[in-house]
């Protein structure tokens, strides 16, 4: 505390918070819907997001926490198979060749993404099967002795 800054200054302070209560209740700080929901996603900004987008004429309070939790599962599980793919490559960083391998690897995944394309990450390793060299036993005829 400084010289120029007093007592009655701090306690000034201190009332512009307790305005319209009595001297011993305490501020409750707020509580984000991300908390009180237990997710990571910002619901908030989802619930800003819908409203905005014109997607329906109202938002329901439990439509954009149950988005978030969607959102937040689905990066969860994309991330978790990166992580795997990443492990395979022997890297610690996911890149984002990871990421597409993981879902393009994934039956649910990969139709649920179906129609994304996900620019300079290459493709599947794929060889036809009619472009393999054929076994050297089945090429050649059988020789008699």
């Amino acid at each position: 505390m400084s010289q120029k800054q007093t007592k009655s200054d701090l306690s000034q302070s201190t009332t512009k918070k307790n305005r319209g209560r009595s001297p011993g209740q305490l501020v409750k700080k707020s509580v984000s819907a991300s908390k009180r929901a237990g997710v990571v996603f910002p619901v908030g900004r989802i619930r800003r997001l819908l409203r905005k987008g014109k997607y329906a004429d109202r938002v329901g309070v439990a439509g954009p926490i149950y988005l978030a939790a969607v959102i937040e599962y689905l990066c969860a599980e994309i991330l978790e198979l990166a992580g795997v793919v990443a492990k395979e490559h022997k890297r610690k960083t996911i890149f984002p060749r990871h990421i597409m391998l993981s879902i393009r690897t994934d039956e649910e995944l990969n139709n649920f993404m179906a129609g994304v394309l996900m620019p300079e990450v290459g493709v599947l390793p794929h060889i036809n099967p009619t472009l393999l060299p054929k076994n050297a036993s089945q090429s050649l005829p059988s020789q008699p002795k």
